[in-house]
């Protein structure tokens, strides 16, 4: 039996993705595709299944995504799928498909929040002065 498991990362979020032959199922932390909130999230992570097509039907995909908030989990997860499906098909006309469409779908964002730092309410900005 063919399994690949492979991970993705947006901010503090991350996800690891096992693919193994099935019937076509999508589950995020063990629920189906279809019943993830918010819409937004089911969207975005549907993405990579859209572009897929029917490449998807002979394998069930399992994400589990921890940490971050649910759009930094979201884009961890499509690019945990997208990253596996390609690796599951070796098919470079499928990569150059998910290229074209977004490439944070097969590269991981390693970008992080800066830390704040004293006299400002953020990382950069500063609090306002006045002379009078």
């Amino acid at each position: 039996m063919k399994v690949i498991n492979t991970s993705g990362k947006k901010k503090t979020a991350t996800a690891r993705a096992t693919l193994k032959e099935g019937k076509g199922r999508v589950r995020v932390n063990k629920v189906p595709l279809e019943v993830v909130e918010p819409i937004l999230a089911r969207r975005k992570i549907a993405e990579p299944v859209e572009i897929a097509g029917d490449v998807i039907k002979g394998m069930d995909i399992d994400v589990m995504a921890s940490g971050g908030g649910f759009i930094g989990q979201a884009d961890a997860i499509r690019t945990a799928i997208a990253k596996g499906i390609v690796e599951w098909t070796g098919d470079t006309g499928l990569k150059e498909a998910f290229v074209e469409y977004d490439r944070n779908l097969l590269v991981s964002d390693h970008r992080q929040k800066e830390r704040k730092k004293f006299g400002g309410p953020g990382a950069r900005s500063k609090y306002q002065k006045s002379y009078r």
